[in-house]
């Protein structure tokens, strides 16, 4: 299991391009026919990369149980899965359920055993997982049942659609909130104007970048802007001091997740673009 810690934004002013993508970058998060997982202190987020192949992938054959001082990974946690490509079943706790591209399954806690198994093509599944303090039932949301919210327009090069799955209008979790971003042919920009929440982390899984095109993830405090450059399937960590805004050579996508004090997807302090340096 890969741990990030949290780092202090007096820190991070200081440091190199190969620190800042050792602190905030997970490159290498999902490996053929393994479940790989990556703990971060940032308000106690857990990556998942899942990628099934001829075997079922059993999750807690991949979880130490010890990090995390439960007998079971979700125990005390909530998980939402998103398949990004291929079709795959997933089985908790002996209930099935079927997940086609760009669906999203919220798994509660309490869930035991959990089964990853590839149905069709290159499967690829991102999971994300907060601690939580209820049990709330396992639910599927699809790609139609999202709630869809179209922002931005060509002229600002940032046209996007953004589905939210885990969110408070569509499905009740505890506080993890998830959805995928897709931008519109010509769009580059995400999440400008920049903002801030103080109250939440947010994951940015970025993905649909060819091999030739890259994501250039804007990080850091308003007057203290960094970049990380970003390839296909790799995920950046954003602590609630910073900004999160990506420009890419071509359109692309990225799963947003967010746990923290509120689900208020709006809560939002925005930057000025005229004060960001």
């Amino acid at each position: 299991m890969l741990t990030k810690y949290s780092a202090n934004p007096n820190d991070v002013k200081k440091y190199s391009t190969e620190q800042l993508r050792n602190e905030f970058l997970i490159d290498e998060l999902f490996e053929e026919s393994k479940i790989k997982v990556a703990y971060s202190h940032i308000d106690r987020a857990v990556a998942l990369g899942i990628t099934p192949t001829d075997k079922p992938l059993v999750l807690q054959e991949w979880i130490n149980s010890k990090s995390f001082g439960t007998e079971f990974f979700l125990e005390r946690r909530e998980l939402g899965l998103a398949c990004l490509s291929g079709s795959v079943t997933v089985s908790v706790d002996a209930k099935t359920y079927h997940l086609n591209t760009l669906d999203v399954l919220y798994i509660g806690r309490g869930a035991k055993e959990i089964n990853i198994t590839r149905e069709d093509g290159d499967a690829t599944v991102y999971g994300l997982s907060a601690p939580a303090h209820k049990t709330l039932p396992t639910k599927i949301v699809t790609q139609k049942d999202a709630r869809v919210v179209e922002l931005g327009s060509l002229e600002t090069s940032n046209q996007r659609v953004i589905n939210q799955y885990l969110h408070p209008d569509v499905i009740e979790t505890c506080q993890l909130c998830l959805g995928i971003t897709h931008l519109a042919p010509g769009s580059v920009w995400n999440t400008m104007p920049a903002h801030t929440h103080e109250r939440r982390m947010e994951a940015y899984l970025y993905f649909n970048i060819k091999p030739e095109q890259a994501v250039f993830h804007m990080m850091g405090e308003p007057t203290e802007t960094r970049h990380i450059v970003v390839r296909d399937k790799q995920l950046v960590l954003s602590p609630s001091w910073s900004i999160h805004s990506g420009c890419g050579t071509q359109n692309y996508s990225f799963v947003w997740g967010m746990l923290g004090e509120n689900q208020t997807f709006d809560d939002m302090d925005f930057i000025p673009m005229d004060t960001l340096a």
